[in-house]
């Protein structure tokens, strides 16, 4: 996908080539592939008390050492495992949060005997993208009731870092909700990738 460098974008979006990218080809779009369903789940977590860009630099550590997100790998990391990555420079070293990915994907493979993930995640809007229409990123709140209800969900199921601030910044990045602004050049075209 090619930009032309003067497009209007989200006012949250840096000067940061990877974060523009990233804001173009990904936030706001609708993911409905499980395991990337999963892995954006664990990445946000990661983020608490962080800025994303943060995370969006590591992603690929992320992703190297915790198996490419396939839950199934990632359930049998033991206690070795959360020792051997609390000494790994390129991600997060934080003893919680690494043990929270393997909850986490423990949690999935509990759900996904029974359904989808995709299912299960975007049941909470009722499997369709809520459209808003903000003229300024900063009139977005930061949580709302369905993101409220997840955050509770999620829990009650074994995940972690998936407090309700959490799961709304998940449900703008997996385009559960469209909280381009209507200036941003990507707001129509995910206006018309949630309508399909």
């Amino acid at each position: 996908m090619t930009v032309p460098p003067d497009v209007n974008r989200c006012g949250w979006v840096s000067d940061d080539e990877e974060y523009k990218l990233y804001h173009d080809t990904h936030w706001g779009r609708p993911e409905m592939d499980d395991i990337s369903l999963f892995a954006k789940l664990c990445l946000d977590g990661q983020q608490a008390g962080l800025s994303w860009i943060t995370i969006l630099k590591k992603q690929k550590n992320y992703e190297t050492l915790f198996h490419q997100f396939d839950p199934e790998k990632i359930a049998q990391m033991g206690e070795q495992d959360v020792e051997r990555l609390m000494q790994e420079p390129g991600i997060i070293r934080n003893r919680l949060k690494i043990k929270g990915i393997i909850a986490n994907a423990k949690a999935y493979l509990a759900i996904t005997e029974n359904m989808s993930f995709r299912d299960y995640i975007w049941q909470f809007t009722d499997h369709k993208t809520i459209i808003n229409s903000w003229q300024n990123y900063k009139d977005a709140p930061v949580s709302s009731a369905e993101s409220v209800l997840m955050a509770k969900t999620l829990k009650k199921a074994g995940f972690k870092f998936v407090g309700e601030t959490i799961c709304y910044a998940y449900m703008q990045a997996v385009g559960m909700v469209n909280d381009h602004t209507v200036t941003c050049h990507c707001y129509q075209p995910c206006c018309e990738e949630a309508r399909r």
